[in-house]
């Protein structure tokens, strides 16, 4: 998908579009998470420091992400993607592998670009965006196509080219080299995919490694065997939050950890997951990182057993000095709970019904602030002005652009933060939904693959 967040908010406000957008943690030490094409052109980037964005594009609309939406958007995307194939290996929400000739869906080159072209203009009738599409013989090439056809493109490798189109590409074009890994190359005076393999294995190995030098000469030479893998296991379950200001109070570094302890335990559930080891991250404010982790007997989804094995973890972390990132995570996944094991805390709250409170409880001084707290960009609805999206609030007000994903763009209005005609909302579909009978996609194959008598 084609600068997916920044597109969805695009899409979903009237006002942005063909504007300079970027989505991601605006708090000062917030990074980015997607920039608009629009944006681009002023040098932002993801996983670029929020401030520096900022600098450089000033008056781009800068909006907090709507993860909720992001997702319900790349289900439609990926169940146009398992139409095609049985074979969809998701990289994230925007991105997947799709094995076409074992959904049958292309058997050479013409059917794969007719394949490519449908699913391009699928996603675009289902979702009111766009996407980009890259077709070769593997995932590597699959890739790089891919990224060449950005934005709203499609890029074919015909067999027996790939060599040629690697060749005088810079070495970072390649999974794997990043810009510690590109520096080692260039200094060893190797720039270009042409000169890694004229380099050879052994002396990649000698500059790399061994696994890595092996890995990087196969793929100097478009070798690349990776399957299509449909389903990858899920190894752990985290939250974490970044605080724009380091927390020096012990007793908040505490309730902060109870709270992303729940949050962890409702993800959990929401997959259906319980885990036997809890893990404690702590990064402090001299950015060195922690990780304390404790394996419980048995497998749990229990939030007090879980809010209780982090405040243990806590106990044996030095916070002097302040914390600037916590995060608490579960790992030693199972699809099961083991309730008996953890008696103890049963029995706790049994013999002490009220004991429970103080930790199920949101902390008094953070309810109220989360009940009226207006992120830029999420949905509002008020009683008189309808449907809207918050530009931006501060100084007790709030500021609302009253439009939707079909209307024009609209107006500006601004209300006090506790105006109670005004309410967060669930974002809008991007697209009308399609007539009761009627279908917006059609199938997924061109005329079917030759027989084998053909």
């Amino acid at each position: 998908m084609d600068a997916f967040f920044a597109s969805v908010e695009q899409a979903s406000k009237p006002s942005l579009r063909g504007k300079a957008v970027v989505v991601g943690g605006l708090g000062p030490r917030g990074v980015v998470a997607t920039a608009s094409y629009e944006a681009r052109v002023f040098g932002v980037h993801s996983a670029m420091p929020m401030a520096q964005a900022r600098r450089l594009a000033p008056n781009a609309a800068y909006l907090v992400p709507r993860f909720a939406l992001y997702r319900s958007i790349s289900e439609q995307v990926m169940g146009l993607l398992r139409a095609l194939s049985p074979l969809v290996e998701p990289l994230s929400l925007d991105e997947a592998f799709v094995d076409l000739e074992a959904g049958g869906t292309a058997w050479d080159d013409r059917s794969a670009r007719l394949a490519g072209t449908k699913l391009r203009a699928d996603i675009r009738a289902v979702t009111g965006l766009t996407g980009s599409v890259g077709l070769a013989a593997s995932k590597m090439l699959a890739k790089i196509a891919s990224e060449r056809a950005k934005p709203d493109g499609l890029v074919l490798i015909e067999p027996g080219t790939e060599r040629a189109l690697l060749g005088p590409l810079s070495v970072r074009t390649l999974p794997g080299v990043g810009p510690a890994t590109g520096d080692h190359l260039r200094r060893a005076g190797i720039h270009t995919v042409d000169e890694l393999a004229e380099a050879g294995e052994d002396e990649l190995v000698r500059l790399l490694g061994r696994a890595h030098g092996q890995a990087l000469y196969a793929m100097a030479l478009a070798r690349d065997e990776r399957p299509v893998v449909a389903e990858r296991e899920t190894k752990s379950v985290s939250v974490e939050d970044t605080y724009d200001v380091d927390i020096h109070d012990r007793v908040r570094v505490g309730t902060e950890v109870q709270r992303l302890a729940d949050r962890c335990v409702r993800r959990l559930r929401e997959a259906g997951l319980s885990g036997r080891t809890i893990v404690l991250k702590v990064r402090r404010y001299d950015f060195s990182t922690l990780t304390r982790s404790e394996t419980l007997r048995g497998p749990t989804d229990d939030p007090a057993v879980v809010r209780e094995a982090a405040a243990r973890l806590l106990d044996s972390v030095d916070t002097t000095g302040g914390v600037r990132l916590l995060g608490v995570g579960v790992s030693g996944l199972a699809d099961y709970t083991q309730e008996d094991l953890f008696a103890q805390a049963a029995e706790v709250r049994e013999d002490d019904p009220t004991h429970e409170e103080p930790e199920t409880a949101p902390a008094p001084e953070r309810q109220t602030p989360a009940e009226r707290r207006w992120p830029a960009g999420h949905d509002v609805r008020h009683t008189a002005y309808g449907h809207g999206w918050v530009q931006g609030s501060g100084l007790g007000r709030v500021t609302v652009r009253f439009e939707t994903p079909d209307s024009e763009p609209g107006r500006v209005r601004t209300f006090r933060v506790d105006d109670p005609a005004l309410e967060p909302a669930e974002p809008l579909p991007l697209v009308p939904a399609a007539p009761v009978g009627e279908e917006r996609a059609g199938g997924a194959g061109a005329d079917g693959p030759p027989s084998e008598e053909a």
